[in-house]
Protein backbone atom coordinates (compact mmCIF):
# COMPACT_ATOMS: atom_id res chain seq x y z
CA UNK A 1 0.00 0.00 0.00
CA UNK A 2 1.06 3.52 -0.82
CA UNK A 3 1.57 6.11 2.01
CA UNK A 4 -0.34 9.01 2.00
CA UNK A 5 3.53 10.83 2.07
CA UNK A 6 4.47 8.88 -1.25
CA UNK A 7 2.11 9.85 -3.17
CA UNK A 8 2.07 13.43 -2.10
CA UNK A 9 6.07 13.47 -2.62
CA UNK A 10 5.38 12.07 -6.40
CA UNK A 11 2.96 15.05 -6.77
CA UNK A 12 5.22 17.74 -5.96
CA UNK A 13 8.24 15.92 -8.05
CA UNK A 14 5.36 16.17 -11.26
CA UNK A 15 5.05 19.69 -10.05
CA UNK A 16 8.29 20.77 -10.29
CA UNK A 17 8.88 18.80 -12.99
CA UNK A 18 6.45 20.38 -15.51
CA UNK A 19 6.88 24.22 -13.76
CA UNK A 20 10.66 24.03 -14.10
CA UNK A 21 11.01 23.07 -17.94
CA UNK A 22 7.68 25.26 -18.85
CA UNK A 23 9.79 28.27 -17.06
CA UNK A 24 13.10 26.95 -18.98
CA UNK A 25 11.36 26.54 -22.40
CA UNK A 26 9.81 30.41 -21.82
CA UNK A 27 13.37 31.50 -21.77
CA UNK A 28 14.71 29.40 -24.69
CA UNK A 29 11.47 30.03 -26.92
CA UNK A 30 13.58 32.61 -29.11
CA UNK A 31 16.39 29.88 -29.52
CA UNK A 32 13.86 27.57 -30.70
CA UNK A 33 12.35 29.45 -33.20
CA UNK A 34 15.81 30.27 -34.86
CA UNK A 35 16.77 26.86 -34.94
CA UNK A 36 13.85 25.30 -36.69
CA UNK A 37 14.22 28.34 -39.20
CA UNK A 38 17.91 27.41 -40.09
CA UNK A 39 16.67 23.56 -40.41
CA UNK A 40 14.26 24.09 -42.76
CA UNK A 41 15.79 27.27 -44.56
CA UNK A 42 17.70 24.88 -47.31
CA UNK A 43 14.48 22.43 -47.20
CA UNK A 44 12.01 25.56 -47.75
CA UNK A 45 14.21 26.74 -50.65
CA UNK A 46 15.62 23.48 -52.19
CA UNK A 47 13.71 24.21 -55.67
CA UNK A 48 15.46 27.88 -56.02
CA UNK A 49 18.72 29.21 -56.57
CA UNK A 50 17.86 32.13 -53.72
CA UNK A 51 20.43 32.59 -51.13
CA UNK A 52 19.60 30.93 -47.37
CA UNK A 53 17.18 33.69 -45.70
CA UNK A 54 18.83 33.50 -42.46
CA UNK A 55 22.33 34.14 -42.34
CA UNK A 56 23.39 32.14 -39.39
CA UNK A 57 22.08 32.60 -35.45
CA UNK A 58 22.46 36.04 -35.03
CA UNK A 59 21.06 37.73 -38.26
CA UNK A 60 18.48 35.40 -37.96
CA UNK A 61 17.14 36.21 -35.07
CA UNK A 62 17.23 39.83 -36.14
CA UNK A 63 15.66 39.43 -39.50
CA UNK A 64 13.04 37.69 -37.39
CA UNK A 65 12.19 40.51 -35.21
CA UNK A 66 12.56 43.07 -38.60
CA UNK A 67 9.98 41.24 -40.17
CA UNK A 68 8.08 40.18 -37.43
CA UNK A 69 8.76 41.99 -34.23
CA UNK A 70 9.85 40.42 -31.12
CA UNK A 71 7.09 38.53 -30.86
CA UNK A 72 8.02 36.54 -33.98
CA UNK A 73 10.59 35.33 -31.48
CA UNK A 74 7.46 33.31 -29.67
CA UNK A 75 6.13 31.70 -32.03
CA UNK A 76 4.82 28.09 -31.01
CA UNK A 77 5.26 29.11 -27.03
CA UNK A 78 1.73 28.37 -25.95
CA UNK A 79 2.18 25.18 -27.89
CA UNK A 80 5.49 24.80 -26.27
CA UNK A 81 4.02 25.32 -22.89
CA UNK A 82 1.67 22.33 -23.79
CA UNK A 83 4.37 20.18 -24.46
CA UNK A 84 6.73 20.73 -21.65
CA UNK A 85 3.54 20.87 -19.03
CA UNK A 86 3.23 16.85 -20.59
CA UNK A 87 6.44 15.57 -21.98
CA UNK A 88 8.94 16.87 -19.65
CA UNK A 89 6.17 16.38 -16.29
CA UNK A 90 5.98 12.92 -17.46
CA UNK A 91 9.73 12.00 -18.54
CA UNK A 92 11.31 13.82 -15.38
CA UNK A 93 8.29 13.43 -12.40
CA UNK A 94 7.64 9.41 -13.78
CA UNK A 95 11.57 8.75 -12.96
CA UNK A 96 11.83 8.01 -9.10
CA UNK A 97 7.78 6.20 -8.95
CA UNK A 98 9.15 3.99 -12.01
CA UNK A 99 12.31 3.71 -10.53
CA UNK A 100 10.79 2.55 -7.32
CA UNK A 101 8.54 0.22 -8.99
CA UNK A 102 11.93 -1.73 -10.54
CA UNK A 103 12.76 -2.35 -6.96
CA UNK A 104 15.58 0.77 -6.60
CA UNK A 105 14.71 2.27 -3.55
CA UNK A 106 18.24 2.77 -1.74
CA UNK A 107 20.18 5.39 -4.02
CA UNK A 108 23.42 3.92 -2.82
CA UNK A 109 22.54 0.35 -4.19
CA UNK A 110 20.39 1.10 -7.16
CA UNK A 111 22.18 -0.94 -9.84
CA UNK A 112 22.64 1.58 -13.20
CA UNK A 113 20.55 -0.32 -15.76
CA UNK A 114 17.62 0.47 -13.50
CA UNK A 115 18.09 3.83 -13.39
CA UNK A 116 18.51 4.08 -17.08
CA UNK A 117 15.68 1.59 -17.86
CA UNK A 118 13.54 3.93 -15.60
CA UNK A 119 14.74 7.21 -17.44
CA UNK A 120 14.18 5.72 -20.34
CA UNK A 121 10.71 4.07 -19.82
CA UNK A 122 9.47 7.70 -18.31
CA UNK A 123 11.31 9.81 -21.59
CA UNK A 124 9.27 7.14 -23.67
CA UNK A 125 5.89 7.81 -22.19
CA UNK A 126 6.46 11.48 -22.60
CA UNK A 127 7.48 11.99 -25.40
CA UNK A 128 4.82 9.14 -27.25
CA UNK A 129 1.95 11.13 -25.33
CA UNK A 130 3.41 14.90 -26.10
CA UNK A 131 3.76 14.21 -29.82
CA UNK A 132 0.86 16.01 -30.82
CA UNK A 133 2.18 19.34 -28.74
CA UNK A 134 5.78 18.83 -30.36
CA UNK A 135 4.35 18.57 -33.81
CA UNK A 136 2.08 21.89 -33.34
CA UNK A 137 5.02 23.73 -31.91
CA UNK A 138 7.36 22.87 -34.34
CA UNK A 139 5.00 24.02 -37.18
CA UNK A 140 4.10 27.14 -35.63
CA UNK A 141 7.54 28.31 -35.60
CA UNK A 142 8.58 27.70 -38.84
CA UNK A 143 5.89 30.30 -40.28
CA UNK A 144 7.69 33.17 -40.68
CA UNK A 145 6.91 36.49 -42.35
CA UNK A 146 4.39 35.85 -45.22
CA UNK A 147 3.78 37.83 -49.03
CA UNK A 148 0.46 39.22 -49.66
CA UNK A 149 -0.29 36.53 -51.33
CA UNK A 150 -0.29 34.03 -49.04
CA UNK A 151 -1.80 33.09 -45.79
CA UNK A 152 -0.80 31.88 -42.71
CA UNK A 153 -1.76 28.29 -42.13
CA UNK A 154 -2.38 28.45 -38.62
CA UNK A 155 -3.50 30.55 -36.57
CA UNK A 156 -2.75 28.89 -33.32
CA UNK A 157 -2.81 25.70 -31.01
CA UNK A 158 -6.28 25.21 -31.95
CA UNK A 159 -6.18 25.68 -35.80
CA UNK A 160 -3.15 24.00 -36.25
CA UNK A 161 -4.44 21.03 -34.25
CA UNK A 162 -8.20 20.92 -36.26
CA UNK A 163 -6.09 21.33 -39.87
CA UNK A 164 -3.81 18.74 -38.71
CA UNK A 165 -6.71 16.17 -38.25
CA UNK A 166 -9.33 17.24 -40.70
CA UNK A 167 -5.85 17.12 -43.68
CA UNK A 168 -3.89 13.96 -42.15
CA UNK A 169 -6.20 12.10 -40.18
CA UNK A 170 -5.21 11.34 -36.03
CA UNK A 171 -2.31 9.50 -37.18
CA UNK A 172 -0.93 12.88 -38.83
CA UNK A 173 -0.37 13.98 -34.84
CA UNK A 174 1.81 11.86 -34.18
CA UNK A 175 4.23 11.90 -37.45
CA UNK A 176 7.57 11.68 -36.48
CA UNK A 177 6.88 10.00 -32.57
CA UNK A 178 9.20 6.95 -33.46
CA UNK A 179 12.68 9.45 -33.64
CA UNK A 180 11.35 11.84 -31.18
CA UNK A 181 10.61 8.45 -28.77
CA UNK A 182 13.98 7.28 -29.69
CA UNK A 183 15.55 10.30 -28.87
CA UNK A 184 13.77 11.14 -25.53
CA UNK A 185 14.51 7.61 -23.98
CA UNK A 186 18.44 8.22 -24.78
CA UNK A 187 18.15 12.14 -23.57
CA UNK A 188 16.34 10.85 -20.32
CA UNK A 189 18.19 8.17 -19.65
CA UNK A 190 21.26 9.97 -19.32
CA UNK A 191 19.95 13.46 -18.29
CA UNK A 192 18.57 12.26 -14.77
CA UNK A 193 20.72 9.96 -14.12
CA UNK A 194 24.27 12.34 -14.46
CA UNK A 195 22.16 14.82 -11.91
CA UNK A 196 21.22 11.76 -9.62
CA UNK A 197 24.97 11.14 -9.63
CA UNK A 198 25.90 14.90 -9.01
CA UNK A 199 23.31 15.30 -6.39
CA UNK A 200 24.22 11.64 -4.71
CA UNK A 201 27.97 12.63 -5.00
CA UNK A 202 27.90 15.84 -3.33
Amino acid sequence: MVSKSATSFDAVLFMLAGTSNMTGATVTNPVDVIKTRLQLDNELRSHTSAPRKYQGFLRGIGLIIAEEGFRGLYKGWSASMLREGSYSTIRLGAYEPLKSKLGATDPAHTPLWKKILAGATSGAIGSALANPTDLIKVRLQAQGKLSPQESVRYTGVVSAFREILQTEGVRGLWTGCTPTVCRAMILTATQVNKCYLWHNYW
